[in-house]
């Protein structure tokens, strides 16, 4: 993209700074006892009816009283600031099947679950597996490692605490319209290159007849909304590929600047998400990244959240090069790993 055609800045509650988000706690909402009651009913009520959590659906997840809430939530992530904090499930008095029922059914007023992987998992575990992630086969959330700002392939990505880490393991925030905006202001010439539609490795989850990484430009201006998508490792594995768009010097700035700036503690901050708490993000317009963690050595006690990705019958339009992606760019149908809806399961444990 020429520097002279780039986007306007981002104006709206979407393009945060870091400080200005965390001064205020208007994006925690406490659960009330009757509205834990009402989930845990009904996720009863979807297990006696089904005992497989993937079948739960909106419909037979009926949340009358906490329902209009998780309406409002929804417009805040998809048209606010992105992101809520949702205090907490009793992890510690539920049972494993009763938690990840009453998350999975809550998620499914925000949108429509997707898999996360090539098995087809529509419910994720995010913990160490004791896996490397230099391995170009292994993501990084199943290490101990730190992820890096990043997004995921929904609209909407959900997760659970059920054990915080011995120490480390913080959650962080930054908004990518944010980023784009100041690197429009300083560096126009990096904006730009960001506009080129930049390899992406898939790391192993290739559907049939797809490439083993996506092309989609980190930046992308459609409907007068700005995407971002991003992953820096994946970007940097994706270079293995002899036939993927090669990186040149003014990309490799361009994502160092991207790094840079989502690094700036006066743009991004952290959150600790205890047990039973819930976070939700809109993908399109933040980045979110975990910091590294020490476990317990105890297997019962290591650092365990449960994920959704979530994509909304009312989210933005996306450019049709998402697709590569998303699978579809269509609301409430796209995103998520290419597997058949058959395959679809919500394993309660990691596997």
């Amino acid at each position: 993209m020429q520097i002279d055609a780039l986007p306007p800045e981002i104006m709206g509650p979407s393009a945060w700074l870091g400080p200005e988000a965390c001064a205020s706690d208007r994006w925690i909402h406490y659960l009330k006892d009757e509205e834990l009651r009402e989930l845990e009913q009904a996720a009863q009520r979807a297990l006696a009816t089904h005992p497989d959590i993937a079948a739960i659906r909106r419909e037979n997840f009926m949340l009358p009283t906490l329902g209009p809430r998780l309406a409002r939530l929804h417009d805040e992530l998809i048209h606010g600031g992105g992101f809520a904090l949702v205090r907490a499930l009793p992890v510690r008095e539920w049972s494993r099947e009763i938690t990840a029922a009453a998350f999975f059914g809550l998620g499914c007023h925000l949108g429509h679950p997707r898999p996360q992987n090539a098995k087809g998992h529509v419910l994720g575990h995010v913990m160490d597996l004791g896996l490397n992630a230099d391995d170009p086969k292994v993501r990084i959330y199943q290490t101990h490692e730190r992820q890096t700002f990043h997004t995921d392939s929904s609209d909407i990505v959900g997760l659970v605490c059920l054990h915080q880490a011995k120490s480390g393991g913080d959650s962080a925030l930054v908004s990518s319209n944010t980023i784009y905006n100041v690197m429009r202001r300083d560096y126009p010439s990096l904006a730009a290159a960001l506009f080129d539609p930049i390899a992406t490795d898939r790391r192993g989850d290739v559907a049939p007849g797809q490439k083993p990484y996506f092309e989609i430009p980190v930046f992308s201006w459609h409907a007068q909304l700005m995407s971002t998508i991003y992953q820096r490792q994946y970007i940097d594995s994706a270079q293995r590929f002899d036939d993927a768009m090669r990186l040149t010097p003014l990309h490799v700035e361009a994502l160092d600047c991207f790094d840079a700036l989502s690094n700036d503690t006066r743009l991004n901050f952290l959150m600790r998400l205890e047990a039973g708490d819930m976070q939700f993000v809109h993908n399109h317009t933040l980045l979110h990244d975990r910091t590294a963690f020490e476990d317990w050595q105890e297997p019962a006690r290591k650092r365990h959240l449960l994920r959704l990705w979530l994509s909304s019958p009312q989210a933005r339009p996306l450019a049709p090069v998402w697709a590569e992606r998303y699978g579809t760019v269509e609301p409430g149908v796209r995103g998520g790993v290419m597997v058949p809806a058959a395959s679809w399961i919500a394993p309660l444990e990691p596997n």
